[in-house]
């Protein structure tokens, strides 16, 4: 039976771990539903307030990055665009970011695990505070929000893919719209990860992970290929950071990758020595508010990478 009401909640317990268009859907909605979907966080509530880094060590990797769904939509077929509204978060307050020995962009350089614990008011939702040295600004969103694929079985929740995923677009925050190819009778959507701050790139492979609600209105145009995900935002899409300036540090080189881990480095380094951090705790500030960023790809042979550190984290 197809639901259609103002609001339809669908509750956290309804979660799944990977992508597989067998999973029986969890409701089943027309075009024009309002959703309200309670989101884990990535760890899948495993980390408290009484977690320690010997957790980051001990954690249960087959149950992490839960997804809430699938939500079968009425009349969605291959061809057609799942059109996402995201009206609104409602965040739970507390959060986490690690350092996971074998996950993130500098692993050869960041092989112990580390882990700080962050709570911020959901009230007026004040930058947190990270420990005694930083405050950062917080911008919800939901790191995973995807389809199910044409294809059969369980693939990763972990590589975003060409039906979204784990995409992990900071700027997919309340007011955007997120446009989906469907490639399976029902669309199928699950939406998880969700995070209360992330720099572009999350360069350590964690945000502020933070289980909250996300509202979101689901349409549907017809007929209509699309080969990627897409979207569109209101903007500005810097203003929580842009207060007081950045400091930018770059990587230049003939290889993307290498710059943006150059451009990570240099950063890191600068924001342990400045203000006076270990330097796996610089690492993981620059995962939750430091921009990542491809300057220049077109003067060959080198490209130009830069990593921009928000100067108002530390006023």
């Amino acid at each position: 039976m197809c639901e259609n009401s103002l609001v339809k909640t669908i509750h956290g317990h309804h979660h799944h771990h990977g992508w597989d268009n067998s999973i029986a859907p969890v409701a089943r909605v027309a075009p024009g539903t309002t959703l309200e979907l309670e989101c884990k966080d990535s760890g899948n509530g495993y980390f408290t307030s009484d977690s320690t880094v010997e957790s980051v060590r001990d954690m249960p990797f087959d149950k992490i990055n839960p997804v809430t769904g699938p939500v079968y939509v009425e009349g969605a077929e291959p061809g057609d665009i799942l059109k996402i509204t995201i009206d609104s978060f409602r965040p739970s307050g507390f959060g986490w970011t690690a350092n996971i020995p074998g996950f993130g962009l500098l692993t050869d350089q960041f092989k112990d695990p580390a882990l700080a614990l962050w709570n911020y008011d959901t009230s007026s939702m004040a930058p947190a505070m990270f420990g005694k040295y930083a405050r950062v600004p917080l911008k919800p969103f939901a790191g995973t929000i995807g389809l199910a694929l044409a294809e059969p079985g369980l693939h990763s929740v972990v590589p975003p893919r060409r039906v979204g995923g784990n995409l992990d677009i900071r700027d997919l925050n309340a007011g955007s719209t997120l446009y989906l190819p469907v490639e399976v009778a029902g669309a199928l959507l699950s939406i998880g990860d969700t995070h209360a701050a992330q720099g572009d790139g999350e360069i350590c492979g964690t945000a502020i992970e933070s289980a909250m609600d996300v509202t979101v209105t689901l349409d549907l145009i017809k007929d209509t290929p699309l080969a990627m995900p897409r979207f569109t935002t209101a903007g500005p899409v810097t203003r929580h950071l842009d207060q007081a300036g950045y400091e930018v540090f770059t990587g230049v080189g003939p290889d993307l990758m290498q710059a943006a881990r150059d451009a990570v480095s240099g950063a890191v380094e600068w924001v342990a020595r400045e203000h006076g951090m270990p330097v796996e705790q610089a690492y993981m500030l620059c995962s939750v508010c430091g921009d990542l960023r491809i300057s220049e790809i077109v003067d060959m042979p080198n490209c130009v990478v830069s990593f921009y550190v928000p100067k108002v984290v530390f006023n």
